[in-house]
């Protein structure tokens, strides 16, 4: 087997420490949803309440409330408390360009 160890050395400085893979895993697993998909699509429109996002997605508020919990825990959305409401927006725009890129590459033409 013959090897290009230059290449080889490129890419084995370009490696990334193993706990960056698993975040980085984690965030396309979000993206791997449905559900979580059009929940994000309406935070990047507006900051919502749990009910707010039910309606938007036709979804019971405590189905809603079961992917909100999974996208905060891998800090996509923040939340924001008012009285007893809490409202959930899109942590930053990082996450607004995976989604139009993903979008984007869906409906390129061939």
């Amino acid at each position: 087997m013959i090897v290009d160890k230059e290449k080889v050395e490129q890419c084995l400085k370009a490696i990334l420490k193993e706990k960056e893979y698993d975040d980085m895993s984690m965030i396309f697993t979000m993206f791997a949803d449905s559900t979580r998909l059009k929940i994000m699509n309406a935070l990047f429109t507006n900051e919502l309440c749990v009910g707010d996002i039910a309606e938007v997605v036709e979804m019971s508020p405590s189905a809603v409330s079961h992917q909100l919990a999974s996208l905060k825990k891998t800090k996509l959305v923040r939340t924001r408390k008012i009285g007893k409401k809490v409202y959930y927006s899109m942590a930053d725009d990082h996450i607004i360009n995976i989604y139009r890129m993903a979008y984007e590459h869906i409906n390129e033409k061939e």
